[in-house]
C-alpha cells in the first residue's frame, strides 16, 4: 500500500464530515433537514442580480484567461474603496491580495508565515480550517478561550498565558463562526494591546461583517496604531455568493512589519497562479453596486434567528446565548445519556432526521454544544425544532 500524508490524513472538517452518515439515510428516502452548513445560497438567498449579470457578462466578454496573482487591479481598488468606506483603514491596492476566498487567504498567509512546531492563537471554539490547516503546515494551533455567560467574548487574561515564544499570530473571527458572537470595541482593543506587547500580528476574519444585528461590527484594522493588521474577507456570505470562492486579504500595517511575509505570500500566490476572472469581475459590480437586498435578506435572519433562539430555550436539557452576528447559533447540551456531543449528534440524526454539528468539531472549547445554522424559511426550522424538541423528550424521559 502506497501510503498518504499523515498530516493530510488528520485533518477534519466537522461541518461536512457529518454529511456523510446523512447521505446514506437520505439515500434510504429518509428526509434529513441539514442545519449543518453555512450556505445561504442553498436556501432563500441569491447574489444580487447585478452581481449575476456582471459575471454572465465577464464569461461572454472574453474574460476568461489567467489574471495577475495578487487579482485584478480593478477589483484591489474597488475592495480598497469599499474597506476605507466600511472600515476608514489607509490601505492602497498593493494591500491587497484577491484570493479563492477566505479559505485560501489562510492557506496562503499560514504557509507564509509558519515553521514546523510554530503556533497560532484561535478563539475556543473556532472555524476548523484555523486548526486543520495550522496543523497540515506542521504548526500547532493554540485556542484561547472565549467565555459562553460573557456572550462569546474572549477571555483575554486566558489569551495572554498562552503566548509563547512560539507563538507567530493571533487570530480574531468576528463575527464568530459558530457561536454568532460580535466581539466588542474594547475586546479588540485589548488583544491589540497584548499582540503590540509581545510584537504579533493579529488576524482578523471578517466574513460577516455587515450580518450583525443589534450591534455593528468593529474591525480591529480601523483601531490599530502600530500593530500589523491582516484582515479576511470575501464574497461569500454578505454578498451571497459561496460557491464562486472568491476572497480577500489586506495589510493594515503603518510600520511594514509583514513586508517578508507579503513576498512570502506573493510568492505562494504566483504558484497557484491565479484566482477565478470572471469571478472578480461580478466582485467589482458587488462591491460597487447597491446593497439594497441586504436590509431585506438581514430582515428574513433576525426573524429566523429570534424563532430558533426562543424554540431552543424552550426544549428541555439545552440551553443558548442568542447570536448577535452571522447565522449561526452554538447551543449547550445540559443534559441527557450521551458520552459526547458527537454521539447526540448522530443520535439526532438517526432519531429526528435534523442534522447538526457536534460543538467539539470547532474545538476544545466547543464540547459539550452543537451548531445549526437559522438559514431555512421559518416553516422548515419549526418542522426542525418540533422533531428536535419531541426527541429531547423522549431522551429525557427514558
Amino acid at each position: 500500500m502506497i501510503r498518504a500524508s499523515k498530516r493530510a490524513l488528520s485533518v477534519e472538517y466537522a461541518i461536512r464530515d457529518v454529511v456523510l452518515p446523512a447521505r446514506e439515510l437520505e439515500k434510504k428516502g429518509i428526509k434529513v433537514i441539514r442545519l449543518n452548513i453555512g450556505d445561504p445560497v442553498k436556501f432563500d438567498f441569491q447574489p444580487p442580480e447585478h452581481m449575476k449579470e456582471a459575471y454572465c457578462r465577464a464569461i461572454k466578454e472574453g474574460h476568461n484567461y489567467y489574471g495577475d496573482s495578487e487579482g485584478l487591479l480593478e477589483l484591489r481598488e474597488a475592495i480598497v474603496e469599499r474597506e476605507k468606506k466600511k472600515n476608514g483603514v489607509d490601505i492602497t491596492p498593493d494591500d491587497v491580495r484577491v484570493t479563492a476566498a477566505v479559505t485560501e487567504a489562510l492557506q496562503l498567509l499560514f504557509g507564509a508565515l509558519l515553521d514546523p512546531g510554530d503556533e497560532v492563537l484561535i478563539p475556543g471554539p473556532s472555524y476548523p480550517p484555523y486548526t486543520g490547516l495550522v496543523k497540515f503546515l506542521g504548526g500547532v494551533p493554540i485556542e484561547y478561550r472565549t467565555v459562553e455567560e460573557n456572550g462569546w467574548q474572549p477571555d483575554i487574561d486566558d489569551l495572554r498565558k498562552k503566548i509563547t515564544e512560539k507563538t507567530k499570530a493571533i487570530a480574531v473571527i468576528n463575527p464568530n463562526n459558530p457561536t454568532g458572537a460580535l466581539y466588542e470595541k474594547k475586546t479588540l482593543k485589548e488583544i491589540l494591546d497584548v499582540a503590540g506587547e509581545y510584537d504579533l500580528p493579529v488576524i482578523s476574519d471578517e466574513i460577516y461583517d455587515l450580518m450583525t444585528y443589534e450591534g455593528k461590527h468593529v474591525s480591529p484594522g480601523s483601531i490599530t496604531k502600530d500593530v500589523p493588521v491582516i484582515v479576511m474577507n470575501g464574497l461569500s456570505k454578505v454578498y451571497f455568493a459561496t460557491g464562486w470562492r472568491l476572497g480577500y486579504m489586506y495589510f493594515v500595517d503603518p510600520e511594514n512589519k509583514l513586508a517578508e511575509v507579503k513576498e512570502a505570500i506573493d510568492k505562494l500566490a504566483r504558484i497557484r497562479l491565479c484566482p477565478n476572472t470572471p469571478a472578480q469581475f461580478a466582485a467589482i459590480a458587488g462591491l460597487k453596486g447597491p446593497m439594497d437586498y441586504l436590509e431585506e435578506y438581514m430582515k428574513k435572519l433576525k426573524e429566523r434567528r429570534d424563532f430558533i433562539y426562543k424554540r431552543l430555550n424552550e426544549i428541555p436539557g439545552i440551553s443558548t446565548t442568542k447570536p448577535q452576528g452571522a447565522f449561526y447559533i452554538f447551543p449547550k447540551i445540559e443534559e441527557g445519556p450521551w458520552k459526547s456531543d458527537k454521539e447526540f449528534v448522530l443520535d439526532v440524526l438517526h432519531n429526528a432526521h435534523v442534522l447538526f454539528v457536534h460543538g467539539s468539531g470547532f474545538g476544545e472549547y466547543g464540547k459539550g454544544h452543537f451548531r445549526a445554522v437559522f438559514l431555512p424559511p421559518i416553516e422548515v426550522l419549526e418542522e426542525a425544532m418540533d422533531r428536535f424538541e419531541k426527541f429531547m423528550k423522549e431522551k429525557l424521559s427514558s
